[in-house]
């Protein structure tokens, strides 16, 4: 299968470290938003097949065996369990205090490890560990030691100074010693999910956590030695306004995390049922959560903070910003990722992994995922396998999420083609993006403009084939 990397010299424009690098455009905003794909992947998961199995994802291991010199590998473990529901979250999660389903689940993820270790047998070099959920903090301490030392018999990491460990945090479920001892159990960056500082903004989601718990959390893991601090927020809550969203962005930049995410609220209660318990009387209006986002946008650029794209912002000197800065960002499945060009191995139930020119999927329930590994098979059942169009668009669109440019004679150095000839109707469609502002377009390099970031979507949809396929429409958010 066809797969070559365009070159990191093909980058033109790096932003300067402290530049405010995108611009707010509201009108230009509620003008364009709409519902488009978060492209963590291309061709994204809606377009994922059931056709798509355990055999075909033995043949794309078998593939990356025969393509030369190895490369470092990504891994992605999944932990599905809550000890109480958020009512906006709509992540593949499993909400129980029967602690005894976590020992059954670790179990049977510790075989998927050992199967998958088996694999990729002397290629088994691991630069980048996310665990995410869920909650990976529902395992206990003496689980989570039990299992990191179990995926070190199975693979080899990268020295700390190197590799990226990443953990997902609710700060509700872990205590000082917890994140000492997440620390010390080999984990070098850690997340945790805010959301909103405001308590009737908690009340309402059901999401009740004290900004003192919080806090104490980020100083724990600065006292242990963590690399990275990053936090969540949402806006567009229930219970939300322009007042309480400044002061809850005043406290982050005040508690000065390395990242901060900053995530659009999608409110579908018709497909997640938690959502159905958010009183559609508490919402926010439309033009207030367009200036939540501005406020926001404005308050992190003022304190030094470099959009990275999305919904992702940095400091200056984090690894994200130094790794866009240098041409090695890339979107996967958990967002921005500094690792360019790694296969990525997923572990647990509803995981999805990206090894060679495929992507894969387990299982979404415990009991598919556990009757495939009692059946000694890795629980794949869908995926899909790029052909050389995929590949080429998906170059295109990731060069356009992490960069915010693209070199046509670069794309045509690593494939076959005449840009203009093979993207004739998209570049009539972008030119229409360059009317509105939001791209240039001097024939060699399409440039999103400072103005046009925040819609970066929009710009990247028009390369996107499967949108104007027939078939199910597939359910996205909005662009913004």
């Amino acid at each position: 299968m066809f797969h070559q990397q365009i070159p990191v010299s093909t980058i033109r424009n790096a932003p300067a470290p402290f530049a405010n690098s995108v611009g707010f455009d509201a009108e230009l905003i509620r003008r364009l938003s709409k519902n488009g794909p978060r492209y963590t992947s291309y061709p994204t998961a809606d377009r994922f097949d059931d056709s798509f199995n355990y055999r075909d994802y033995l043949h794309a291991v078998a593939s990356v065996r025969t393509r030369g010199a190895p490369r470092s590998l990504s891994l992605y473990l999944h932990i599905p369990f809550c000890e109480s529901i958020c009512y906006y979250c709509a992540c593949n999660k499993i909400v129980t205090r029967n602690r005894d389903k976590a020992a059954t689940y670790l179990a049977y993820l510790k075989r998927e490890i050992a199967m998958q270790g088996a694999l990729f047998a002397g290629l088994n070099d691991i630069e980048q560990l996310h665990f995410g959920g869920g909650t990976p903090t529902y395992l206990s301490d003496a689980q989570m030691g039990e299992l990191m030392a179990h995926l070190r018999r199975h693979f080899r990491f990268a020295p700390d100074q190197t590799g990226e460990y990443s953990i997902e945090v609710d700060p509700r479920t872990v205590s000082t010693e917890r994140v000492h001892s997440l620390r010390r159990q080999g984990f070098n960056r850690i997340s945790l999910g805010v959301q909103d500082f405001d308590t009737g903004v908690q009340q309402a989601v059901n999401r009740v956590q004290p900004e003192a718990e919080t806090r104490a959390i980020i100083a724990a893991a600065r006292e242990a030695g963590f690399r990275s601090v990053s936090i969540d927020l949402i806006y567009g809550l229930p219970k939300q306004s322009l007042s309480t969203m400044a002061a809850t962005i005043d406290k982050v930049i005040d508690a000065s995390p390395d990242r901060i995410s900053i995530y659009h609220y999608a409110h579908l209660p018709h497909v997640f049922k938690p959502q159905r318990r958010i009183l559609e009387a508490d919402m926010p209006a439309s033009e207030e959560k367009l200036a939540m986002l501005g406020l926001c946008i404005e308050r992190l650029s003022s304190a030094g903070y470099v959009y990275i794209g999305m919904d992702h912002f940095a400091k200056p000197d984090d690894d994200l910003a130094v790794a866009q800065r240098q041409g090695r960002l890339q979107r996967n499945f958990q967002g921005y990722s500094t690792h360019a060009d790694s296969d990525l191995i997923a572990c647990g139930v509803s995981a999805i992994g990206a090894v060679g020119a495929t992507y894969s999927q387990n299982a979404k329930t415990l009991v598919a995922y556990y009757e495939a590994l009692d059946n000694n098979e890795l629980p794949v059942v869908r995926g899909l396998a790029l052909d050389l169009d995929d590949l080429l668009r998906r170059s295109v669109i990731g060069k356009l999420m992490c960069q915010f440019e693209l070199s046509v004679s670069a794309i045509e150095q690593a494939f076959p083609i005449s840009f203009a000839r093979h993207f004739a109707p998209e570049l009539a469609q972008l030119r229409t993006l360059e009317a509105d502002g939001l791209v240039t377009f001097d024939g060699d390099w399409i440039t999103v403009t400072m103005r046009g970031r925040l819609l970066i979507r929009n710009v990247c949809m028009v390369f996107d084939r499967y949108l104007a396929a027939p078939g199910k429409a597939p359910r996205h958010s909005r662009t913004v």
